[in-house]
């Protein structure tokens, strides 16, 4: 049998839950918590040479009390020896011996890998029911796909919270002045990283003075690289979360965003350029055409700056210890501002005057 046919290296286990016990879906930390902490006592565990018939036997009193989807065989030390479906078993023959039906090289989740890394190996192998084992290869434990990928679940969707200061932890219910010390610390630190921005734009106070017209499209320059920037955080930080980001694909990434950030600046680009001239024209500016071509340059310019930082904050932040998800926003906000704003204002500066 191939169905689970894969081995992996086993470390040591965690205390496990009654099987028919419906726990509560909580969001766990990836980077802390382990398979075994998911794991319920394993059932439907037989001896090698036991006979068809046998198993049968036993499973009928054992399905009483609990959901049995494969059949698992164990040494005398209790140690994974493989596996048989249902379908193999029914189909055999009631004298024949369970090490004749079973897939050998089956895949088990170490009970002491962290989630994050066991949810990167299932990915490939969806089973209803993944087995848990320790260093030594002893069986100690099953995990229900349906709450492995659940947590997966709970951990993509806790990312949009955390690029906004919203905690994991906090839910519906959680008491006002809670939800009010989680976030507010957050809105500070933006805050702060806000001033960055407007003291870049107080630098050009006399660009802006003398072509008052430019401050009509800081914010559309903001915006623009700024959602390039969060579009490239956001693929970067599905791809850390589903195990996609592999050991060498960093650079290939970031080329990626880069000329992604290129294409989409240059797009948008010719029509904010044509949106400036046209108004700078209404307005009976001297230069009308070469604005838009202000517009137009600093428009590619940042959406390329923006789509890089987009991918390496977070792969940066990862590197040093730090978690993505909760810091590379405020981190890309700033650089998208800074960024678009000064590339901007720079070349009206020289362009324009």
């Amino acid at each position: 049998m191939s169905t689970v046919a894969e081995s992996v290296v086993q470390p040591e286990a965690v205390p496990a839950e009654p099987p028919v016990k419906k726990r509560k879906l909580l969001s766990r930390d990836p980077n802390t918590t382990t398979a075994g902490d998911l794991m319920s006592p394993p059932v439907g565990v037989f001896r090698p040479d036991m006979t068809v018939a046998e198993t049968i036997e036993q499973l009928r009193v054992m399905t009483r009390d609990a959901i049995v989807t494969y059949c698992y065989i164990t040494d005398a030390d209790g140690r994974l020896q493989g596996l048989v479906v249902m379908r193999d078993l029914l189909l055999a023959r009631p004298e024949q011996k369970l090490e004749e039906l079973m897939a050998r090289d089956i895949f088990a989740l170490p009970a002491h890998m962290k989630l994050e890394d066991a949810l990167k190996l299932a990915l490939s192998r969806h089973y209803p029911v993944y087995p848990v084992v320790d260093i030594n290869g002893v069986l100690k434990g099953l995990v229900r796909g349906d709450e492995l990928f659940a947590e997966q679940a709970i951990e993509i969707s806790a990312q949009a919270g955390s690029m906004v200061g919203v905690e994991k932890e906090e839910r519906l219910n959680t008491p006002l002045g809670r939800s009010l010390l989680l976030r507010h610390p957050w809105l500070q630190i933006n805050l702060l990283t806000a001033f960055v921005a407007a003291a870049v734009v107080g630098i050009f106070e006399d660009t802006l003075g003398k072509l008052v017209i430019l401050a009509v499209f800081l914010p559309v320059m903001a915006g623009q690289t700024g959602n390039t920037g969060c579009q490239a955080l956001a693929v970067t930080l599905r791809g850390m979360t589903l195990g996609d980001l592999k050991p060498g694909t960093e650079r290939a990434l970031v080329m990626k965003e880069g000329m992604l950030g290129l294409f989409n600046g240059l797009l948008v680009g010719v029509t904010a350029g044509a949106g400036m001239a046209l108004y700078a024209s209404m307005q009976g500016e001297a230069q009308p055409l070469m604005m838009g071509i202000v517009v137009l340059i600093a428009m590619v310019v940042s959406c390329i700056v923006s789509g890089l930082a987009g991918a390496l904050i977070p792969l940066g932040l990862k590197k040093a210890g730090a978690d993505p998800a909760t810091a590379s926003s405020i981190f890309l906000t700033t650089a998208s501002d800074v960024a678009s704003m000064g590339i901007f204002l720079t070349l009206s500066t020289v362009l324009l005057l």
